[in-house]
């Protein structure tokens, strides 16, 4: 393969980055060819030595998705370090796929047990004294306070789980990444 194609293949690999990212990125692999060039090594050689660039993209993409995740801790960031985590490889996303789906429809049912309980506990706080309930309004209000406080701190654990699971992801990302790295670029 050559300079070009591989340059091409890399780029088209890293297309949904930030285009400063890519522009870096490629950079740094034209910088390689030409240091190779300068050495006296052939294209061909120095691109079989880089790998699949499809692959070198993928993992390119998962190690953005990361630092994106470490800079910056947020929902959308944490998705993207999770799918990125995952498509490192077909084999990891196959076996992957049924444990993260099942743990992904619990965390869903519990965020809408955590909504549910606010809910209710708000209709109950508010509508409970007009409705005559046994112990009285004030009981009604204690309940509906009790139960908006249950869904709020079961929502903060939620948040905890979540957080905890998408670092044990991240952390298996980099450990998937650390062992195939010198695969990829056997200098370093």
């Amino acid at each position: 393969m050559t300079r070009d194609a591989f340059i091409v293949r890399l780029r088209a690999g890293l297309r949904d980055l930030p285009p400063a990212v890519i522009a870096d990125i490629v950079a740094d692999y034209d910088t390689h060819f030409a240091e190779a060039a300068a050495a006296g090594r052939k294209e061909e050689d120095v691109a079989a030595a880089l790998g699949d660039p499809d692959r070198l993209a993928r993992e390119l993409r998962a190690e953005a998705g990361l630092k994106r995740w470490e800079q910056q801790r947020n929902a959308s960031n944490a998705l993207q370090a999770v799918f990125a985590v995952l498509g490192l490889g077909a084999i990891d996303l196959f076996i992957l796929f049924g444990p993260f789906m099942a743990v992904l429809g619990v965390l869903i049912g519990w965020l809408v047990v955590v909504i549910a309980l606010v809910v209710v506990g708000a209709g109950v706080m508010v509508g409970g004294p007009f409705l005559h309930p046994p112990g009285g309004p004030v009981a009604a209000v204690f309940l509906g306070l009790g139960m908006i406080s249950g869904g709020v701190g079961a929502g903060a654990l939620l948040t905890l789980v979540c957080i905890g699971l998408t670092n044990a992801l991240v952390w298996y990302g980099r450990l998937h990444y650390r062992l195939i790295r010198p695969a990829i670029d056997p200098q370093a």
